[in-house]
């Protein structure tokens, strides 16, 4: 059976997310990233071209790391300044029935009670359309805003994060019984105290004691997604995730991290297909290939190169304000992320990388290839991009918002479905049912978070 193609918009409540510049061309809105009325278009756009989900990204501080200064990122709006990306969601759903939200929150600066709460919550709103990209963190800025001096090592960041993913699966899977919600209005009892558990908690990092506030909701766990391609953070994933969202410019490097958490998820007993892996892309369409490349030559003149620097010295964690442009990009440990450095220095041995090159490649969608041409040369990108990494979908960036995605609406997602590698029409259901089938609104009892419900703890002890 010939795989399906999923679809996510990659967007974030900001200005310049990852095409630094291109909020001057005329053809953007995402100026109007702190209004209504740019998210519930650009949520209308997406349901129309039956996208599986919109996933938002987000980070906590200000690339300050170029120049050890945030005013290039200042200047160039340069995912700065951000907004709080769970706010928009009830609005987006409002206005929507089926497009998923895939929202980004950072476990590091979140107390995991109300983060909990505040999950809960959405996907109540949402009637179970919401996923939760887990994330450490990766800015020194972002822990000087929590009151320490810099964020915490990488890899303690993961070791931390597992124990808090053991709080919340607590929280969400086993303080509320199925059944414990009554509603009974003719004896007057909303729920059963008795099929209600208190959360008691005592671990490394984390103190908790106490009922999860919110009943449950359709998904109880969200959808739980993760970016992180590091080794540890491949490890992570392999035992957490089911989407996993990975950033690289070619098929060479892709392609083997597919292959790694796919073959960690089975050496700890997961299903491998459990996790579904989406890799970015930014397409650029045109009804003929000239209207194409002209476009792509526009969007380029609108680049902002100090933008660029900005992003790279703060995904990379080095200073680039003293490099020239043709000096080459070379590995360095440090505790940023490690996934966007190794882009450029190890991931690809055969590939050398200058400054200069770096710049021109993250100005247009940042991390991830740049797709040109008609529907169908793009759609043979696409399908031949699917069988050299295995991914199942597309985190699909843009150059210009909501435009970019109003042409993959209305002329890719035609050309897919026509060769029948997309779907005519939603799945029912919540998130989870329309990503892996009917009757799985929850995890499955493979994955970690099902040993925390009461009847399997129960049989545990």
């Amino acid at each position: 059976m010939t795989k399906q193609i999923r679809l996510n918009a990659f967007a974030m409540n900001c200005v310049a997310h990852q095409s630094p510049g291109l909020w001057t061309h005329p053809r953007d809105r995402t100026i109007d990233y702190n209004r209504l009325p740019y998210w519930l278009d650009l949520a209308r756009v997406l349901e129309r071209g039956r996208f599986d989900g919109l996933f938002l990204a987000d980070v906590l501080g200000v690339y300050d790391v170029y120049g050890n200064s945030p005013d290039a990122a200042l200047r160039n709006a340069a995912q700065t300044p951000a907004n709080e990306p769970l706010m928009l969601i009830p609005a987006m759903a409002a206005v929507t029935q089926n497009l998923g939200f895939g929202v980004t929150s950072n476990l590091s600066f979140e107390p995991p009670y109300p983060f909990a709460r505040r999950m809960s919550t959405l996907d109540h709103l949402t009637e179970g359309r919401v996923g939760w990209n887990v994330v450490t963190g990766y800015l020194d800025s972002a822990a000087r805003g929590a009151g320490k001096d810099r964020q915490t090592a990488h890899d303690d960041r993961y070791e931390i994060a597992d124990e808090y993913m053991e709080l919340v699966y607590k929280l969400w899977e086993g303080s509320w019984e199925d059944g414990a919600v009554l509603r009974d209005r003719a004896r007057g009892i909303f729920a059963d105290p008795s099929k209600v558990h208190r959360i008691a908690h005592e671990g490394a990092n984390y103190r908790l004691n106490a009922i999860h506030l919110s009943e449950p909701s359709p998904q109880r766990t969200p959808v739980l997604y993760q970016a992180g391609t590091s080794p540890r953070g491949r490890q992570f994933a392999a035992q957490h995730a089911e989407c996993v969202f990975m950033s690289g410019p070619s098929a060479k490097i892709i392609g083997p991290r597919v292959a790694a958490i796919r073959a960690l998820a089975k050496e700890i007993g997961r299903d491998p297909s459990e996790i579904l892996m989406f890799s970015m892309m930014t397409i650029i369409l045109g009804r003929t290939e000239a209207e194409a490349k002209t476009k792509y030559a526009d969007y380029r003149r609108h680049i902002a190169p100090e933008g660029a620097l900005a992003l790279m010295s703060g995904w990379m964690g080095i200073d680039f304000s003293g490099y020239d442009l043709e000096q080459e990009v070379r590995h360095v440990q440090n505790d940023a992320g490690r996934t966007a450095l190794d882009n450029v220095t190890r991931a690809d041995p055969n590939r050398v990388w200058t400054v200069r090159e770096v710049v021109e490649h993250v100005g247009i969608g940042g991390a991830g290839p740049v797709v040109v041409g008609t529907p169908e040369k793009v759609a043979d990108d696409i399908e031949a991009w699917f069988e050299q990494t295995d991914v199942d979908g597309l985190n699909v960036a843009f150059a210009t918002s909501p435009g970019d995605f109003e042409d993959i609406a209305d002329m890719l997602v035609p050309e897919l479905t026509r060769r029948g590698r997309y779907k005519r029409e939603y799945a029912r259901g919540t998130l989870r049912e329309k990503l892996f089938g009917a009757g799985r609104a929850r995890l499955t009892e493979q994955h970690p978070a099902a040993r925390y419900r009461p009847h399997i703890a129960r049989a545990a002890e």
